[in-house]
């Protein structure tokens, strides 16, 4: 297997797992309710609903695995950069925020959880540091590969992310009310002013 080749079979696994986090938080939210009442076991059930779809994903992608829209070792300069970005992301959402909020067990248990609007930090510069940093990642594998594939993740995770970023932008509102009305005023959701 050449360099070239690896890197996009990388690329669509990688791909697959991150453009189908939107449709995991999709399949969750809607049905809080009945997550919550299965606790913390919701996730005997979420986590392989999860690698099905990335699984669909990677198996749609792989028709397409040979089709690119260039090829350039260059397009990994910017790439890298995107890459960087997201991994920088990640540390700086984790600041503050816990890997209970991240993973979603103070949504799915929220009796055991402090709920309180986190808004420091890099929330105090973009409302949804963790799906930006996802769509950094995600993006740097398409510059890199350039792979037709990975672009029709990034679409697919594009449309579903900003449904589910409105979707949750109107679950934190009913959850608290003047003081996320008056942070989404100030802060954009998506990326720093």
């Amino acid at each position: 297997m050449t360099l070239h080749a690896l890197l996009d079979f990388a690329g669509l696994a990688i791909g697959a797992v991150y453009a189908t986090i939107p449709l995991f938080w999709l399949t969750i939210h809607p049905l809080i309710a009945r997550w919550r009442n299965a606790g913390r076991r919701a996730y005997f059930a979420l986590l392989p609903l999860w690698f099905g779809y990335a699984l669909t994903a990677f198996a749609i992608g792989w028709r397409f695995r040979h089709v690119h829209l260039y090829t350039s070792w260059l397009a990994w300069v910017p790439a890298s950069l995107f890459l960087l970005m997201g991994f920088a992301l990640y540390q700086a959402a984790g600041q503050g925020f816990g890997r209970a909020r991240a993973v979603g067990l103070a949504e799915i248990e929220p009796s055991n959880y402090t709920q309180q609007l986190v808004t420091g930090g890099i929330r105090a510069k973009v409302r949804h540091p963790l799906y930006l940093a996802h769509f950094c990642e995600l993006f740097g594998w398409m510059l890199g590969t350039g792979s037709l594939a990975v672009a029709g993740m990034l679409a697919f995770a594009a449309v579903t992310g900003a449904i589910m970023i409105r979707k949750e932008d109107d679950e934190l509102e009913q959850r608290f009310g003047e003081a996320f009305r008056s942070y989404r005023a100030r802060v954009s959701a998506f990326l720093p002013r």
